[in-house]
């Protein structure tokens, strides 16, 4: 079902990008709950399997249906482009509790059997202390599971947002939101998302908040309700390769298993990377790398994106496990 976000003309100068670890928080959070997302993240979920399994999360989880709505209040919008956790968990703990109390009855009415839980009955007749006991699981979160990388996962961010300013520079918003994802279409002054539920919003004169997300893959995000910011959130460039480094033990059997050139070419790929950028690279001829992303790519080890007139290629999970020697 597709949502849709009409632009006005001053909208258009008020697109931005920003991080927030507030929401990498929420996601990692999102991310052991649900196996289909740990595709490219099994390296890290292993490292941190005891940690993650020695922390509380299910008030949290209560209020991350599958299907449905996630309360706004509990990981509004980034507040500025570079804010740090503490600004924006005090931003949460000052949320309005009767504001709070409603967006958290509509979430839970998307879980069946939610809103009878004692829990959810305690939270709907003490708002202030249901604020108050969810940001201290979602504090606890991020300094056991997201702070120990935050540097790793930062970086990785900044890399996106510089490659996609880069982008929109080049061929402008409509030519870059359909770059970012395939989900996104854009025609006219409306940007179509592919997700989960409809929504239909009209910017309003706000701008949109771009905000690329580590955890946030296969998924995407693509409006919070008013008065709330509107802000995009995608899959971050490169995760393929963020928690892992290739070892001399797994190169030697990616040669037995591929071949050298193959395997070459599929342990160069650190980030996306072009046929002809991979070429310069490894000193290859463009035909010869050409022919092995081809042929990695039929074989489930990669992926490819057009970004303009260029062919990106990344590696899927299968790849990633590959050259980390964890599969």
């Amino acid at each position: 079902m597709p949502s849709r976000l009409h632009f006005g003309e001053d909208d258009f100068l008020r697109c931005r990008f920003a991080l927030s670890p507030l929401w990498e928080t929420q996601e990692v959070v999102r991310t052991l709950k649900r196996p289909e997302r740990q595709g490219y993240h099994a390296h890290w979920l292993r490292r941190t399997g005891r940690t993650a399994a020695a922390l509380d999360l299910t008030d949290l989880w209560l209020l991350m249906p599958q299907v449905g709505y996630c309360p706004d209040w509990l990981c509004p919008p980034p507040i500025g482009p570079a804010a740090t956790f503490e600004e924006e968990i005090a931003a949460v703990r000052a949320s309005d509790p009767e504001a709070a109390r409603a967006e958290t009855a509509q979430s839970l009415a998307d879980t069946p059997g939610a809103l009878d839980l004692p829990q959810a009955r305690r939270w709907l007749r003490d708002p202030a202390g249901m604020i108050e006991q969810l940001a201290d699981a979602m504090e606890e979160a991020w300094r056991s599971l997201v702070a120990p990388d935050w540097p790793r996962l930062r970086a990785l961010l900044e890399a996106d947002v510089a490659f996609h300013s880069r982008r929109l520079a080049e061929v402008g918003l409509g030519g870059l939101l359909p770059e970012i994802s395939r989900r996104f279409g854009w025609h006219a002054g409306t940007l179509t998302v592919e997700s989960r539920g409809e929504h239909e919003r009209s910017l309003g004169g706000q701008g949109l908040v771009l905000m690329p997300s580590v955890f946030i893959w296969p998924d995407v995000v693509s409006t919070f309700d008013p008065p709330w910011q509107p802000t995009l959130v995608y899959p971050a460039r490169g995760i393929g390769s963020l928690w892992t480094e290739p070892t001399g033990h797994a190169t030697d059997i990616l040669v037995r298993l591929l071949g050298r050139g193959r395997a070459t070419v599929l342990t160069a790929l650190d980030e996306p990377a072009t046929t002809t950028t991979l070429a310069h690279r490894l000193n290859l001829a463009p035909s010869s790398v050409s022919a092995h992303l081809t042929l990695l790519r039929k074989s489930g080890l990669l992926t490819a994106r057009r970004y303009g007139h260029q062919v990106l290629y990344e590696r899927t999970p299968l790849g990633m496990a590959l050259v980390s020697g964890g599969g």
